[in-house]
């Protein structure tokens, strides 16, 4: 097989992966704006609202994959998806209440617009694995969304099941971040002259994010033990 199709579809099957690992929470949205409506019309509501949540995030990815030729803001989406990445690892917080729909538009339009205000950091971490190919935007997108709607339950289920992949997804995520800042049009002659300062870089970058959310997570752990053990 052709190495630009291998290396396509490689960089298909990422952004599927951190569309899946972000896409959690917009999944458990559209179950909560859609529970309380009839069950033939929630198929409806979570049709029409998957669709035009998939129609928003394509245009908002495509704007941010155009904004990332800027000069500067590629390293800047880098730091952010690295915050992202930690962000992942280190958030505990409950979903806030999510108002349910009581009729199928209003149930569509809170899928729209609840999805849109949570999905800045798929869109980054989409834009960055893409680097700048639309189509793959678009083809990532349409992929990982509907598997999120419909195969959100279990998927939810393989993370509570396996942790791992909550870290694994992290360490791909800060990767592309890594990725992001090394291909900087201001700092990339400097990566491409030294290649092994480029490769400890995204080394450091992975593993500080590792650590810290792993610290993070283990302190609030024991924090909830001590809780637990005063009560």
């Amino acid at each position: 097989m052709d190495t630009s199709i291998i290396a396509f579809l490689a960089k298909l099957a990422n952004i599927v992966f951190l569309d899946l690992i972000l896409g959690g929470d917009n999944a458990i949205v559209i179950g909560l704006a859609a529970r309380n409506l009839p069950s033939s019309t929630q198929k409806k509501a979570i049709f029409y609202g998957t669709g035009g949540a998939v129609l928003l995030r394509i245009v908002a990815t495509i704007v941010v994959v155009w904004l990332l030729q800027i000069p500067w803001l590629l390293l800047v989406g880098g730091i952010l998806l690295i915050g992202i990445a930690y962000k992942l690892l280190a958030d505990n917080d409950e979903h806030a209440d999510i108002k349910e729909g009581r009729t199928l538009w209003s149930a569509v339009r809170t899928i729209i617009v609840a999805d849109a205000a949570m999905g800045l950091d798929n869109v980054i971490a989409v834009a960055g694995a893409a680097q700048q190919s639309i189509i793959l935007v678009i083809l990532g997108l349409l992929i990982s969304v509907p598997i999120i709607v419909w195969g959100s339950t279990l998927f939810i289920k393989l993370i509570d099941r396996f942790p791992w992949i909550i870290y694994l997804g992290s360490a791909v995520l800060g990767y592309t971040a890594a990725n992001m800042i090394t291909e900087e049009k201001n700092l990339k002659p400097f990566f491409e002259e030294h290649p092994t300062v480029r490769i400890v870089f995204i080394i450091v970058v992975i593993a500080a994010i590792l650590g810290a959310g792993y610290m993070k997570k283990r302190s609030d752990q024991q924090k909830r033990n001590n809780e637990n053990s005063y009560s």
